[in-house]
């Protein structure tokens, strides 16, 4: 797969005044003075309904450099989807991810379980943060809040907190709640997750043939408000075979989930539960992940918001600086905004703060913004004429983060890679993962 790090074909170039991004005010307010200013590169159509740009911006400590791409939801050949490894519990490239889907641009998405230092012997298994949905299709639930990995969340966020696009083209910022239930023998329980790296204490999680093949051991590991509490001990596992129990385990195992089984992980109250069942018993798991605003789902990505209305979240930080990945949203819902900073090495290039991405996304237009996955994860891509996947921005290592999953757009015809206007490659859908 052909890809090129921070590759750049600067566009005429316009230059607002616009200053440096600060702390404090309303969004639109920040202060400025007469020798900071704003770079914009004029947006290069990469098809219908698609264009990609660039942008500069002159702060104290550096230069603050990114790739935006606006996308018109409204335009009949757009669609936007969540990019996956084929598993929740795995990691790709963004480029490999954009790829596989032929999507016309893409940027990396959720948090996810990315180390285990404090659970010697646990397998890290990639899995994202948040709930999850793809092609209509429920991939997973949140995490408990303390078992989140990424920066501090502000002042009531939660891990329900994602950006979604539906059915109706329209992206809005929205909260989904797993909810589920358990029915046996000896009536009905909770279920308090689906396809997770950690559940909730005493609870029961399902999981299906989407998540993989890695370990579930991590599920048990941690509490509600410390992601490096030991690893639990008073734990069960049912394997669920076509509406019958026809395993029980005393720890969580691994290995693939076959299609029409669910294998049930239980902790403290919840595995003292499943531990009451027994092979032939009759088991039904059901669970749905509801949303809080109306409308069927295409698809959904977990982070944080930081951008409601124009204005700036309260507490967000305005003190760690890194390279930032986010997804904003204007006209009411009908645009969307995907944009990541650039990490390219010896160009006195800097990051932002949390505080100071939110400022940036209503400065590029943005009424409502999430916070994806930053640092190492923050990855650009555009697919070129010649139908090959070009990282734009310079991720932070040097080179692309296996990620667990991507915000991808697709248009029923990519003509241009931001550098001419010759046609190009389909950007149809592709197949679904």
């Amino acid at each position: 797969m052909k890809q090129r790090l921070g590759s750049v074909r600067t566009a005429a170039v316009a230059v607002v005044a616009w200053g440096v991004l600060v702390g404090g005010g309303a969004a639109g307010t920040a202060r400025a003075a007469a020798d900071d200013g704003f770079e914009r590169s004029a947006p290069v159509r990469l098809a219908p309904g698609v264009s990609y740009g660039e942008f500069r911006m002159a702060l104290p400590r550096g230069t603050v450099h990114g790739h935006l791409l606006t996308i018109d939801l409204s335009a009949p050949s757009v669609s936007v989807d969540l990019l996956g490894p084929g598993a929740v519990a795995a990691r790709a490239p963004v480029s490999e991810l954009a790829g596989n889907r032929r999507a016309v641009g893409a940027v990396n998405g959720d948090f996810f379980n990315i180390s285990e230092a404090q659970h010697p012997g646990v397998e890290v298994t990639g899995s994202s943060v948040g709930p999850a949905v793809s092609s209509g299709r429920d991939l997973k639930g949140p995490v408990p809040d303390g078992q989140r990995f990424g920066p501090p969340l502000p002042p009531g966020a939660t891990t329900n907190d994602v950006l979604t696009v539906g059915y109706d083209r329209r992206a809005r910022l929205d909260r989904l709640t797993l909810h589920g239930t358990v029915r046996g023998p000896a009536g009905a329980w909770p279920l308090r997750g689906l396809n997770q790296y950690a559940l909730p204490e005493d609870g029961i999680g399902a999981y299906t043939s989407r998540w993989g093949q890695v370990s579930r051991e991590r599920a048990v590991c941690g509490t509600d408000t410390n992601r490096a509490a030991g690893c639990d001990t008073d734990t069960a596992e049912v394997t669920v075979r076509n509406g019958r129990v026809v395993e029980t385990a005393e720890r969580p195992g691994a290995g693939v989930i076959e299609p029409g089984s669910v294998v049930l992980v239980g902790r403290e109250a919840g595995a003292r539960r499943l531990r009451a069942l027994r092979p032939g018993d009759r088991v039904r798991v059901s669970h749905r992940l509801a949303a809080g605003l109306p409308g069927r789902l295409r698809c959904a990505v977990g982070g944080f918001p930081v951008l409601r209305h124009g204005r700036p979240a309260d507490g967000l930080d305005t003190v760690a600086v890194t390279m930032r990945t986010s997804a904003g949203i204007a006209n009411r819902g009908r645009t969307l905004y995907l944009m990541a900073l650039d990490g390219e090495k010896g160009r006195d290039q800097t990051g932002l703060t949390v505080r100071e991405l939110a400022d940036l996304m209503a400065r590029l237009g943005a009424q409502d913004a999430l916070n994806l996955d930053g640092g190492g994860s923050s990855t650009f891509v555009t697919r070129g004429r010649d139908g090959a996947e070009q990282v734009r921005n310079h991720p932070t290592d040097g080179k692309e983060r296996p990620v667990a999953n991507a915000v991808g757009v697709f248009s029923g015809r990519a003509w241009s890679d931001g550098s001419d206007g010759s046609d190009g490659s389909d950007g149809g859908d592709g197949p679904r993962t």
